[in-house]
């Protein structure tokens, strides 16, 4: 079997540097903005070792750009762009295609993803499990699925769950508690 051949770029965004690979079949790992290109290029080569800068095509310029725009808060869908994910478990993969479809602005929890693809509320932490491996976070938007009660959970990017939180506000999304209905008279 042959083995396959890794690119990746560095870039800059209006949230930090990012790093997006790709292999001939589609992208295959993004990395969340880091506050340097040095410090997301060792994230990056951590889970890809083996892969060496390129030239993007012209697939991952647009995804590139797509990104760019995400960060500057203009509202973008990733979810026509190509993946590759060889190597995930099959249920992971659905897992996935269930998250890309939680549009902008927009979240679930675990539980529901979970309970979409027709497995029950224990498979809720399956769910977290493939959100915490995913390999194209932002791509696949993680960030969107919350734990139970709307609660933040985890997240396993740089800046953890403040980074989370910072992506949805990004996206119109307030995960404050409402204000008090009753409000103090003040003395």
């Amino acid at each position: 079997m042959a083995k396959t051949t890794h690119h990746y770029l560095i870039f800059e965004t209006a949230g930090g540097f990012c790093g997006i690979a790709w292999s001939d079949a589609g992208i295959t790992r993004f990395q969340l903005p880091t506050k340097s290109a040095e410090a997301t290029e060792r994230l990056l080569l951590r889970r890809l070792p083996d892969a060496e800068p390129g030239a993007p095509t012209p697939a991952v310029l647009e995804t590139v750009a797509a990104v760019k725009r995400y960060f500057q808060g203009e509202e973008t869908d990733f979810s026509g762009v190509e993946l590759d994910l060889a190597g995930q478990d099959t249920f992971f993969r659905d897992i996935y295609a269930a998250a890309r479809r939680v549009g902008w602005g927009h979240t679930t929890t675990y539980g529901a993803l979970a309970k979409e693809l027709g497995v029950g509320p224990e498979a809720a932490r399956d769910v977290g499990q493939a959100m915490a491996k995913n390999p194209v976070a932002l791509i696949i938007p993680c960030h969107r699925v919350l734990a139970a009660g709307g609660k933040i959970g985890g997240f396993s990017a740089p800046g953890g769950s403040s980074s989370k939180t910072r992506m949805l506000e990004l996206e119109g999304v307030n995960l404050a508690p409402p204000p008090p209905a009753q409000q103090s008279l003040g003395f």
